[in-house]
């Protein structure tokens, strides 16, 4: 399969980034449909990667891939080995491909759907996180009013945010895919256990979360078991403690904390 990086934008912004899978016979695209949550997951796991391209910019190496399952049509994914990741003074080097499985496991048991289908596996470059592509709606990219705007599906990203400690929550890491669902993406700096929370979604600052959210939460506490187990094989004891100390505390107050413009805004707003 053919993997084509298109990137359109001016001035000083980043620019939005396309990516297609074409049939290399045809030269078509193909389309790439939201597959139900199961299906993903086993082609993420599953699927050959038969191509490889490097996505432009970015401080670690990210990668487009094809994903090619027999009686399967290809798909695109989003490949971040852990062999590219850059040191980091304030997060475990060569952790940050597991952190963006973790953000996808605390989603899921959410019930969000927040995070696209994440797993770890091997690929070309070691492993890494492999992640479902999710096309976006273009002119929602930059549209302040639309991401500043309280609603229910900006508020899961803000709570979950908060949850996971996210140290880099720009505007180009929010999506409204072409299917009409709010998802977020590149979660590497999640999960550390010292507050390290950047957004740039200030519109519930001080605010009370909203009760079904907040019962969302209560029900994910009710059955921690299972996350803690999970996120064991991802994350340090003292960063799984960390999470489940933000987890409580947020249902303790109801409230979202007040945050400093000084330090809880992300490097770069994109």
């Amino acid at each position: 399969m053919g993997i084509q990086i298109v990137t359109f934008g001016t001035g000083n912004r980043m620019p939005e980034l396309n990516i297609q899978l074409m049939d290399p016979e045809s030269g078509e695209v193909l389309p790439q449909p939201e597959l139900p949550e199961d299906e993903a997951l086993k082609l993420l796991e599953r699927a050959d990667i038969t191509g490889a391209e490097l996505v432009p910019w970015g401080s670690n190496y990210t990668f487009a891939v094809a994903l090619e399952a027999e009686g399967i049509p290809g798909h695109l994914g989003i490949y971040k080995p852990r062999t590219g990741e850059r040191p980091l003074h304030d997060f475990r080097s060569g952790s940050l491909y597991a952190r963006e499985r973790a953000s996808y496991l605390l989603s899921r048991a959410l019930g969000w759907d927040i995070v696209p289908p994440t797993v770890v596996r091997n690929g070309p470059h070691g492993i890494g996180s492999v992640q479902m592509y999710v096309p976006a709606q273009p002119d929602v990219a930059e549209d302040y009013e639309f991401w500043g705007a309280r609603t229910l599906e900006n508020e899961r990203i803000v709570l979950f945010d908060h949850l996971a400690n996210n140290a880099d929550r720009k505007i180009t890491h929010c999506l409204l895919s072409t299917s009409g669902k709010v998802v977020g993406i590149d979660h590497g700096l999640t999960f550390n256990e010292v507050p390290k929370l950047r957004t740039v979604l200030w519109q519930f600052v001080g605010r009370p979360v909203r009760e079904s959210l907040w019962n969302d939460v209560q029900k994910l506490v009710a059955g921690s078991q299972e996350l803690t187990d999970q996120l064991a094989e991802l994350l340090t004891p003292q960063e799984i403690s960390a999470f489940w100390a933000r987890t409580h505390a947020i249902l303790e107050t109801g409230k979202y904390p007040r945050l400093d413009p000084s330090r809880n805004v992300p490097y770069g707003w994109w």
